[in-house]
């Protein structure tokens, strides 16, 4: 006999889905914030959410207007959706910040990552660790006769999938930008 299937809308629950019914859900965001390009202004945001406890998953930031000097920092966090309301909230109350986009939700978005990996090892080791990187079309910019060092750009998920497969080769460390988002469209 199957288990009753939960359907969305429907109130019946599955006697093996242990989860609490009343727990908020978790959520992932990535959010634009357009800013003066100023002394102070990251400290600020960053001061925002260290101050009330939400935490930062990524974090990018660079000039994008050199003329208006503004900047744009790229910002992935997580929290109930209360809480992501909140965090637009009070960085839209920050004097230079311009605007908040919050692009989770604002429709579809590209998010890409670049990251550097050095990964360690002789043999056949090293010899899957250049088929995967093959696959996954990472690109060795540095070689020595025990390790590799791959470049890899793409979405999150792709680079911690990477980086999975890479930990028992001799993945010994890895470095990453943090998220740069668009929205899709015009």
């Amino acid at each position: 006999m199957s288990p009753l299937l939960i359907q969305k809308g429907s109130s019946a629950h599955s006697a093996y889905d242990l989860r609490d019914p009343h727990a908020e859900v978790i959520e992932t965001h990535t959010l634009a914030v357009i800013v003066d390009n100023e002394p102070g202004v990251l400290a600020r945001v960053i001061g925002l959410f260290s101050g009330r406890g939400y935490n930062i998953e990524s974090l990018t930031v660079a000039e994008t207007d050199h003329q208006g000097h503004r900047s744009r920092i790229t910002i992935v966090t997580t929290g109930t959706p209360q809480v992501i309301e909140q965090i637009k909230s009070q960085l839209n109350r920050i004097v230079p910040v311009h605007e908040v986009h919050d692009l989770t939700v604002e429709g579809f978005s590209v998010e890409r990552e670049l990251a550097l990996l050095k990964v360690s090892g002789k043999g056949e080791h090293r010899i899957e660790a250049l088929r995967l990187a093959e696959i996954f079309r990472a690109n060795v910019v540095d070689s020595t006769l025990e390790s590799f060092i791959f470049e890899m750009t793409g979405a999150p998920a792709k680079i911690d999938a990477f980086a999975d497969l890479m930990r028992p080769l001799g993945l010994n460390e890895i470095a990453r930008t943090g998220v740069a988002a668009l929205s899709r469209g015009a």
